[in-house]
Order: structure tokens, then C-alpha cells, then sequence
């Protein structure tokens, strides 16, 4: 269980993702690769929805130090995922520091996700959020409610990790995420989330269980 009952959001590879992990602390190279290969493509996912076209380069830098302090982490596949999320997000921020920019606004477009006519529901809209014009949009909310989303939605964490890795309690992060994700299923034109049960008290769609 996690902090306040509630249950770790585990991914279906996570218990490969922690043996990859302690062989790779063993100094096992292709079991490094393994890590790399399961947490990149939703760690890339969370990185450009903060700095954009310079997910790649940020990316980088933080798997080098991913990679460098690798004998410090502690934990298990799920603990894995929260812990380079928080060492890519220190990387963006001194991206962005150094860039003298804050995270580019874009504009809604209606046309973002092309869900199906008819078929178009709130989990849809959230399981379209790791296409890379998604991410675009995900970028014009505000900056709490982007990152939440995207730490719950793209990276895969559950309340408590997400917060950990935003330095908030977890029902601070709970409702950012609650009210970006009711914003973009607004803006996509697909059914309230209040008319699909979620709710700050009942956000099961944001994948915590009670």
C-alpha cells in the first residue's frame, strides 16, 4: 500500500524493469539497456511536454547522470520510474533556466487527438496523450496541471510518486491532474469527466484505486 492507503500504480513491466535495474547495479551493461529501453519512451513523453523539441538533448544529460549515480538508487522497478523522472525534471528546469524561457504555450486545437466520431470518451483522450501533438497541447495548460498530467498520464506514477517528484502533497497533485485532464477532454470535445466519474474524491481515472 502506499501513503494514505492508497495502492502503488504499478506498470506491466516494472518487474522486469527492477531485476534490469539490480543487474545493472551489478555492473551488467546489457541489463542497463534493458532499464533504458522499458523507462525512455514515457520519460521522453514527459520531457517534451516541458521543453519541447529539446526532449532529446535533455534527455540525454539526464541519463548520464542516471547512469552515474546509478549505485545510489534504492528500490524496485516502480521506484525506478520515479526516481529518473525526478532527475530528468532537474534537468529541464535548468534547461529552461538556462534558456531564459518558460515551457512555450500552444494553441488547443480541436483536431489534436482525431478521436473517432462516436467513440470518443474520457479514457480515449487520456490514452492519446503520448502522441507528440498531445504533448503539444498538454503544454498550454498550466504548469501544474501539465506536469501532473503528464507524470500520472505519460510517465505511469501513481499520486505519491508523482509527488515526490514535484515536491507537493499528493492530493495537491491529485487535483491538478484531475483538472487538467477535465480541461483536455473539454477542449477535444469529448464527455465531461464529471459525467465519467471522476471526481477529486473518486479519481479512478487518473489510476488510483481506493
Amino acid at each position: 500500500m502506499g501513503h494514505g492507503g492508497e495502492r502503488r500504480r504499478l506498470q506491466p513491466q516494472d518487474g522486469e524493469l527492477g531485476a534490469a535495474v539490480a543487474r545493472a547495479q551489478d555492473g551488467d551493461e546489457t541489463a542497463f539497456a534493458v532499464a533504458y529501453r522499458i523507462v525512455q519512451p514515457s520519460l521522453l513523453g514527459y520531457l517534451r511536454g516541458i521543453v519541447g523539441d529539446d526532449a532529446e538533448d535533455v534527455a540525454s544529460d539526464a541519463w548520464l547522470e542516471i547512469a552515474r549515480d546509478l549505485g545510489r538508487f534504492k528500490g524496485d522497478g516502480a521506484g525506478f520510474r520515479g526516481w529518473t523522472a525526478t532527475i530528468a525534471r532537474h534537468r529541464a528546469l535548468d534547461h529552461l533556466r538556462r534558456q531564459r524561457v518558460r515551457p512555450r504555450a500552444a494553441a488547443l486545437d480541436q483536431s489534436v487527438l482525431d478521436l473517432p466520431g462516436g467513440h470518443s470518451t474520457y479514457d480515449q483522450a487520456l490514452e492519446s496523450l503520448s502522441t507528440e501533438r498531445a504533448l503539444e497541447m498538454v503544454r498550454a495548460l498550466p504548469r501544474d496541471q501539465a506536469e501532473a498530467v503528464l507524470l500520472r498520464v505519460v510517465v505511469g506514477l501513481d499520486g505519491p510518486a508523482a509527488a515526490r517528484v514535484l515536491g507537493k502533497r499528493p492530493g495537491a497533485v491529485r487535483t491538478a491532474a484531475y483538472r487538467g485532464l477535465k480541461r483536455l477532454a473539454r477542449h477535444l470535445g469529448v464527455p465531461d469527466a464529471a459525467d465519467e466519474g471522476v471526481t477529486d474524491a473518486n479519481p479512478r481515472t487518473l489510476g488510483e484505486s481506493t
